[in-house]
């Protein structure tokens, strides 16, 4: 009979113990941020643009990987919510953004080495993408809708 007590005692703790260790994991675990200023380590010359990452994953049901990838480029599609991810900043270290005749004869990937390049040619591509497919003009594809003027 004690044999059986002392069975039944270790099989509650073991499962308090399993419950807290389960919860306390779940609230360590980060939650991305609702919205996320797209700053990088230099001065911008526009105003920063804000990324709305709970309306882009949650309403417009967008999965990670449409915009975190691989040193590749290629989609990271087992993230999840409160996985850890590199800034942009960290693979596209060149600051601002090349275009015009310094662009001249360089390939997309060596464009995309700059961080303007990276992030433009990510957003605007598919927020190309939606309005087409979606016969639409929404999702912003001018410089003053994702960096509106600042105010003085």
């Amino acid at each position: 009979m004690k044999l059986l007590a002392i069975g039944i005692l270790s099989l509650v703790t073991l499962t308090i113990c399993l419950f807290f260790s389960v919860g306390l994991y779940a609230e360590t675990k980060a939650k991305a941020p609702a919205d996320i200023k797209m700053e990088a380590p230099y001065k911008h010359k526009k105003a920063i643009a804000t990324l709305s990452h709970q309306k882009h994953t949650t309403d417009y049901k967008i999965g990670c990987g449409e915009c975190h990838h691989d040193d590749k480029g290629k989609p990271l599609t087992n993230l999840k919510e409160g996985d850890a991810v590199q800034s942009c900043f960290e693979c596209h270290k060149k600051p601002g953004e090349i275009k015009g005749k310094k662009a001249k004869g360089l390939s997309k990937t060596e464009k995309r080495e700059y961080h303007a390049n990276a992030v433009h040619d990510n957003c605007v591509g598919c927020h190309k993408k939606w309005n087409k497919k979606n016969n639409s003009k929404a999702a912003p594809q001018k410089c003053t809708e994702c960096h509106p003027k600042e105010k003085k």
